[in-house]
């Protein structure tokens, strides 16, 4: 039966886990200078609705990794859902590539070329989830600080879709994780469950958020398709803003974390971003490495039964 990758909450406790173990392994090939061409032939199709750096380098350069080849297809070359149907260009791409890789707006049009296509779909990001950004963080966390569960994450910003996914995170991981959102920017009350279920705190107190954490991440206040919004958000975003001052409630040696690009000024300051204490760069990296484990699972799973022995179990 054909798997996707569109969020956390599809994948089971022992396959988070796998993923990043074997994330882990390729990592190590790649710093070894190994060669690792497990998807030797195949191709990946990337669909761009929205730009991204960070993205389209590490979809492209992991596929090359690899062995298979990624062919970049921007809004202006498919108009997915406008000049065709998302159906005829799943079905399309089913006949031609091996996975597909969206970057888009709307969750249900990731959802409708997951259901359409028959080869696997990856989530690149929505404006409610970003999955692979949140495997990149997990996996940083783990470099940097080993359990995963007995951690305690702050997120101070926008309810977005990187809150929506470390929710997902929190309650697939078992981390204890601290939102802080100004009020009317909370998580959509659709994940008020998970919430529940993860024991996520929610607070319009931005140092309550923080206090005690071991690590303290952020993202932009004003998203793709908010622009009209932006004056208005770094009014109603400025006491959230990660600086020195903030950190002092977190732990003394805790990571300053960013999915990037980041807003210098805004939602962080220089002085932190670029500290001793920020892992963004690490977080950027491994992107690479847990797409790569992304789509070698999705296209040959007998890989990641190997590394599943080895995931920790929940507590």
């Amino acid at each position: 039966m054909k798997r996707d990758f569109v969020d956390l909450s599809s994948i089971s406790i022992a396959e988070g886990h796998a993923l990043l173990n074997l994330a882990s392994w390729l990592k190590s090939d790649v710093k070894n200078q190994l060669e690792h061409p497990y998807l030797r032939g195949r191709t990946l199709a990337m669909l761009f609705q929205k730009p991204s750096l960070r993205t389209r380098i590490t979809f492209e350069a992991g596929m090359a990794q690899l062995g298979g080849h990624a062919m970049y297809l921007g809004p202006t070359e498919v108009g997915i859902g406008e000049r065709e149907s998302i159906k005829d260009v799943a079905r399309n791409l089913s006949r031609w590539v091996d996975l597909i890789m969206i970057r888009t707006f709307a969750h249900e049009t990731c959802l409708e070329l997951a259901r359409e296509a028959s080869v696997p779909v990856i989530n690149g990001l929505t404006d409610l989830l970003h999955p692979c950004q949140l495997m990149a963080d997990l996996l940083t966390l783990k470099e940097h600080r080993g359990d995963l569960d007995r951690l305690r994450v702050a997120f101070v910003g926008d309810g977005f879709n990187l809150a929506h996914s470390w929710i997902e995170a929190a309650d697939l991981f078992g981390l204890e994780l601290r939102l802080g959102c100004p009020a009317g920017y909370e998580p959509d009350k659709s994940f008020a469950p998970r919430v529940k279920r993860a024991g996520v705190l929610i607070t319009n107190d931005p140092k309550e958020a923080v206090s005690g954490a071991d690590a303290v991440y952020t993202d932009t206040w004003t998203s793709m398709g908010q622009e009209r919004e932006a004056a208005r958000r770094r009014r109603d975003f400025r006491a959230f803003q990660v600086n020195r001052e903030l950190l002092k409630h977190a732990k003394p040696n805790a990571l300053v974390m960013h999915c990037l690009p980041a807003h210098r000024g805004e939602e962080i300051t220089d002085e932190v971003l670029d500290g001793p204490n920020s892992v963004v760069l690490d977080e950027a990296e491994n992107r690479l490495h847990v797409q790569k484990a992304i789509m070698l699972w999705l296209l040959k799973p007998e890989v990641l039964e190997r590394w599943t022995d080895r995931a920790a179990p929940r507590k």
